[in-house]
């Protein structure tokens, strides 16, 4: 024996622990030395399976299923069982998930089942991104960005997503389960095209992905999405130019001008609206072609006042100003910023701020020539609009029409929300004046039965709640307050312009805070089912 043999312990043997009685035979070829962990003969023991061969800790057990994924841990008080009614929007249903935990999110229940395999992660993600990318070019709200995003995902079995909506930046990450590597993507909106009938038929996509009686392959939804993209607008430039000049008109009649106030305001929006597109054509920012836009209203008004005709300047200008206002934008980034997106929020606010200081440099330009060429403009004019409440309910639903076809909208939702927009005149006309209710009141009570009808018109129709009301709230619009505020400055009146100024900012805020009031209403007393639902339904308290 070796040196090294020596030194090694007999760990593996050892004597027997007893010794045989006298008159015990022990078996041939047994060795008297045995493990003390032997069984002894005669005794009949199952043999029990083969160890698995050694692994990691942090390998995926033979049953693992990362679709089947068991949560990461165990809360002391217990998982809660979340389920939601199938009979619920996608957008209802998407959104009580992303508030819940990951941990305590339900199991997924894929809709698309055309291959066992499941379709790959990284396309899955990427057509994610693209339908993102169109909801949030053409206005969606970032929350509701965020509900398409993971529905997308969530459809084709990846349940373990956490999408990231920002005012250009789309993300979205997918985790298989805690011991795989996330998977990352992300895309940038680079452009901005208004264009609410491509909104809705990614909303019938996303449906339709969402349904689980319905089976669309990756490629189809690919395919479905080209054609949205290559598809043209419905309405041409010049039947856009011409919606503008009308809107402008309509907004004309709501402050008081008649027929010849009307064209007036009608030949100068038009103009203007040229004047953009050919600013867009050369490459000029938004921001100047706001301002180009807005100096042919205020210029033909100073004109007409110039030349001493008997026509009311001020409702010429304020039709014009009707037609350049961005409410859409305003409402979206005030929408953003109650739902908790503040980011997304201060971004488009931001936005707001720079194309309304854009129409402020051009209408003042030009009032500023006005005043030194001896346009008698009176700010006072304000307190004079005349109450004709059927030729304002005409106009006014005349205005929304004609800001609908600016906006792209479906043809088959153009009606309902030119009705809309003559309820919401009338309502603030029966406030504001046989109430006497302030105006700031009056507009928020107004837009917030804006937003609450628009929002089930969405809900019946299973469609986005923009089409509905961006262009309902149009009537509602700020328009006198701003050009009243800019004509004070203009004559030196710094205070009372910006008294007037603020004014109209505080309309511009009653406006977005209703119809997301009016939004949230709807959604707060409509069915959602058992308690357990409301819980997976609530946001954070902020605290």
């Amino acid at each position: 024996m070796t040196h090294a043999e020596d030194r090694k312990p007999q760990s593996d043997e050892a004597r027997m622990a007893f010794t045989p009685p006298a008159g015990v035979e022990v078996a041939d070829g047994e060795s008297e030395t045995t493990s003390e962990f032997s069984v002894p003969a005669g005794l009949d023991v199952t043999h029990a399976p083969a160890p698995e061969a050694e692994g990691s800790a942090f390998n995926n057990p033979r049953t693992y299923s990362a679709k089947d994924a068991p949560p990461a841990f165990t809360p002391a008080t217990g998982i809660p069982v979340v389920s939601l009614t199938k009979d619920a929007p996608w957008q209802d249903r998407m959104r009580t998930i992303l508030r819940l935990p990951v941990t305590e999110r339900p199991a997924p229940e894929p809709a698309q089942k055309a291959d066992d395999s499941g379709p790959a992660v990284p396309r899955v993600l990427d057509l994610t991104l693209r339908i993102g990318e169109l909801l949030l070019a053409g206005g969606e709200g970032a929350e509701d960005v965020e509900a398409a995003m993971f529905a997308v995902c969530r459809s084709y079995g990846l349940d373990r997503c956490e999408p990231n909506v920002t005012f250009t930046l789309l993300s979205i990450s997918y985790q298989p389960s805690l011991v795989d590597d996330p998977v990352t993507a992300s895309r940038t909106v680079r452009r901005r095209v208004t264009d609410y009938t491509r909104l809705a038929a990614v909303f019938r996509l996303v449906d339709d992905l969402s349904d689980p009686e319905t089976e669309i392959s990756l490629e189809d939804a690919y395919r479905r999405l080209a054609e949205m993209r290559r598809n043209r607008h419905p309405y041409t430039t010049w039947t856009l130019t011409a919606a503008s000049g009308l809107l402008a008109g309509a907004a004309s009649v709501l402050v008081g001008g008649d027929v010849l106030v009307f064209v007036a305001a009608a030949l100068g929006a038009m103009l203007g609206d040229r004047l953009a597109w050919l600013c867009a054509g050369r490459g000029l920012p938004e921001f100047y072609q706001f301002t180009v836009a807005a100096m042919p209203p205020a210029a033909i008004g100073v004109a007409l006042t110039v030349a001493q005709v008997d026509v009311k300047a001020s409702a010429v200008i304020t039709g014009g100003l009707f037609a350049l206002l961005p409410g859409r934008a305003l409402v979206a980034g005030v929408q953003d910023g109650l739902t908790g997106f503040y980011i997304t929020a201060s971004a488009r606010l931001l936005e707001v701020m720079y194309l309304f200081v854009g129409i402020v440099a051009g209408v003042l330009v030009v009032l500023y020539f006005g005043v030194n060429l001896g346009a008698k403009l009176n700010p006072d004019a304000a307190l004079e609009i005349a109450e004709r409440p059927y030729w304002q309910i005409a106009a006014s639903m005349l205005l929304s029409l004609t800001f609908a076809v600016l906006l792209q909208q479906e043809r088959s939702t153009v009606l309902w929300v030119t009705l809309n927009g003559g309820v919401a005149w009338s309502v603030y006309g029966a406030l504001r004046y046989p109430g006497e209710l302030s105006p700031v009141a009056s507009t928020a009570v107004a837009a917030g039965l804006v937003g609450l009808f628009g929002q089930l018109l969405a809900r019946y129709r299973f469609a986005s709640a923009l089409p509905y009301t961006t262009a309902a709230i149009g009537p509602l619009l700020p328009g006198s307050a701003t050009y009243f505020g800019l004509l004070s400055i203009a004559q030196n009146h710094v205070d009372k312009g910006l008294v007037s100024l603020a004014t109209a900012a505080s309309l511009a805020m009653a406006i977005a805070i209703g119809v997301n009031l009016g939004s949230e209403i709807s959604r707060m007393f409509l069915r959602i089912g058992s308690p357990e639902k409301r819980r997976a339904a609530k946001r954070t308290r902020g605290f």
